[in-house]
């Protein structure tokens, strides 16, 4: 982003922290760091969304992951190939292969 010259702004820095929270395994917090989003009137985009199904899995919480994933799609964001990935290894994790 500094490289680009850009000013980090809100919705970065909130994908930013939430990703945080994923490779921190605090599937909690990313989750809370996305209501936070809808409450403070800002829209995640995929990458927010992402890092927090990771999170998910991680947590082996492959239930909030795919709930996630529908919550991507009636925002109308289109999931991208990590954030089905991470799905898909929610349910993997969660041993629910008939949902993959």
């Amino acid at each position: 982003m500094w490289e680009a010259q850009r000013e980090p702004d809100v919705i970065s820095t909130y994908s930013a922290a939430t990703s945080a929270c994923e490779k921190g395994e605090q599937w909690q917090r990313a989750l809370a760091l996305l209501n936070e989003m809808w409450e403070a009137k800002l829209k995640p985009n995929v990458i927010s969304y992402s890092a927090g199904i990771s999170a998910c899995e991680k947590g082996e919480q492959w239930q909030r992951a795919l709930e996630l994933l529908n919550e991507m799609r009636e925002a109308k964001l289109q999931p991208n190939v990590i954030s089905y990935s991470a799905g898909i290894s929610a349910c993997e994790t969660g041993e629910q292969w008939q949902r993959q």
